[in-house]
């Protein structure tokens, strides 16, 4: 991978800590952060969003569109 170096502005406190937590954890501040920034998606949309991420998977895959539409049928009429 083709690395870079990136000069950035944190509260003293804020770094002491991290580099506390990456000794305790036999990492890098460095490797901390790219782990971090690595996570943000590349496409922002909803498919994406955290609350998606979470339910994801919440659903029986039989679960369709359609028993969908049905309920809203059901509950609230047409």
């Amino acid at each position: 991978m083709n690395q870079t170096k990136l000069t950035v502005r944190i509260a003293r406190d804020v770094i002491e800590r991290a580099k506390e937590f990456a000794m305790h954890n036999d990492t890098t501040l460095t490797a901390l952060i790219e782990a971090y920034l690595c996570r943000i998606p590349f496409r922002s949309g909803v498919e994406n969003a955290p609350i998606v991420r979470r339910l994801s998977g919440s659903l029986s895959p039989e679960v369709k569109l359609e028993d969908y539409h049905q309920h809203l049928d059901e509950k609230y009429g047409q």
